[in-house]
């Protein structure tokens, strides 16, 4: 067993048995994912491609939920102009999703909010919760989806309902994550761990060469990589709208956003 000592304390990441663990461990926040979140998860991701000796990537995460999605500081700093979007370590995690080959197992409980969710469209085997709660609410903030959700989440589930969670943020649990197909199985709480654990350590001794020519022909990484493109140019011009503006405002103030009199 090895664990890297260099990583946030917010990220954990060890190496055993070739499976490469990934833990989003901010569980008093709702395990909101900040920059330098997003940098060490990209860090680990670029490690586990480049590494021989890991041969499948497990993620979960601690506390009582999988992540309340981005930490809206961020947000609110590109909307400042304070950081730019091509600067936010999402956008080099994102990336490293698109291009992954090796093999990804997620292990999803209670919320899982925005990225959450739309991560999960690069995972090859998820294991969910049954009373985990999806929602993808960027139009709530005056955004618009990213990871590649846009083209992936309608091509997973339909556009009637990638819609109605994208636009207007309804929630999906986690049996019906496995109904549709977002997720594999759904199990009570204490058991996602486990099966997700065996899932990765399953691909972990099957003929790497072979997993990652099925994972080529199954994803198109460069009209991945293409959508998340353009989809992060629309979401970078989105945080700097007045929609945007009051969005972030209405949430920092806890009360509900008014979009009536502002113009698209």
């Amino acid at each position: 067993l090895t664990e890297r000592s260099d990583m946030p304390d917010h990220i954990r990441i060890t190496l055993d048995d070739r499976v490469l663990h990934i833990t989003l461990n901010r569980p008093e926040k709702k395990n909101a994912i900040t920059n330098d979140m997003y940098e060490a998860l990209a860090e680990a991701l670029e490690r586990a491609e480049a590494d021989p000796a890991i041969r499948a990537v497990l993620l979960d995460a601690e506390g009582d939920a999988f992540t309340a999605g981005n930490d809206l500081g961020d947000f609110a700093a590109v909307a400042a102009g304070k950081l730019a979007r091509e600067h936010m370590g999402s956008t080099r995690f994102l990336s490293a999703l698109a291009r992954a080959q090796k093999p990804y197992v997620a292990a999803v409980q209670g919320l899982a909010v925005g990225i959450g969710t739309t991560m999960l469209m690069h995972f090859d085997l998820v294991y969910i919760a049954e009373d985990a709660k999806l929602t993808t609410p960027f139009v709530n903030l005056a955004l618009v989806p990213e990871a590649a959700s846009s083209w992936l989440l309608p091509a997973r589930i339909g556009h009637a309902r990638a819609f109605a969670m994208f636009a207007l943020g309804e929630a999906i649990d986690g049996r019906t994550a496995a109904a549709i197909g977002i997720a594999n199985e759904a199990l009570p709480k204490d058991q996602v761990y486990a099966k997700a654990l065996a899932g990765a350590k399953a691909l972990a001794t099957r003929p790497l060469g072979a997993l990652q020519a099925t994972k080529r022909l199954m994803r198109d990484a460069e009209a991945i990589q293409a959508h998340m493109t353009k989809e992060g140019e629309i979401f970078a011009a989105r945080l700097k709208t007045t929609e945007a503006a009051e969005a972030l405002r209405a949430f920092a103030e806890r009360r509900p956003p008014d979009f009536s009199k502002i113009e698209s």
